[in-house]
């Protein structure tokens, strides 16, 4: 069976869960055809590596299926589903994080907080995307779940099991990192124009 999204989008948030709890091998086919790019480009974010990031996916495709009849629908399901992935995701990540450098947060905050891109530095999502895939591996975590997934502090220091301390200059210093990242993009793409009048 080969349903495509266009297909897939046929059905309600609803009817795909029913099925799946029923453990109907079609609704959850549809379930998968639905969701799988957007939940693959989420566990790509956090694990560079592409086989790992598969495995990652697949691992959690399983526990949504295992888990799903648990769904209490307060939330979206993709909101859940993003949820399982990204708890994998970290849980895979443990492994490879050694460990956290501890900063002090008066220190974090020396590092520039308000990070701001002004209106002149027109980036383009594929370069932004490729400098916070290029952030060292504590950075990015905790920047892609405090600026992309909308993680607090307090549930980054927990899932992480680090200080919210540490999650805060973890923060801090992935945006000085990408405030300079871009600043440099910005000016190389001056320099570039200036060149070619």
């Amino acid at each position: 069976m080969n349903i495509k999204k266009k297909e897939a989008n046929k059905y309600t948030e609803d009817e795909i869960i029913n099925g799946c709890i029923k453990e109907n091998p079609f609704f959850q086919e549809i379930l998968y055809a639905k969701y799988n790019s957007k939940l693959l480009g989420l566990c790509c974010r956090y694990i560079k590596n592409e086989d790992e990031a598969e495995d990652v996916f697949q691992e959690s495709f399983v526990k949504i299926f295992l888990n799903i009849s648990k769904f209490r629908r307060e939330s979206s399901l993709e909101t859940w589903m993003r949820r399982i992935m990204t708890n994998t995701a970290l849980k895979h990540l443990k492994k490879s994080i050694n460990r956290y450098e501890h900063v002090d947060i008066e220190e974090a905050f020396d590092l520039n907080e308000n990070f701001s891109i002004s209106g002149e530095e027109k980036i383009l999502q594929e370069d932004l995307l490729k400098i916070i895939d290029k952030l060292p591996l504590g950075y990015k975590t905790v920047f892609n779940l405090y600026a992309i997934e909308g993680y607090s502090h307090k549930e980054i220091a927990e899932q992480l099991e680090i200080s919210e301390n540490t999650s805060k200059s973890q923060l801090a210093r992935a945006r000085k990192y990408l405030q300079n990242a871009l600043g440099a993009l910005n000016e190389f793409e001056l320099n570039k124009k200036g060149e070619g009048e």
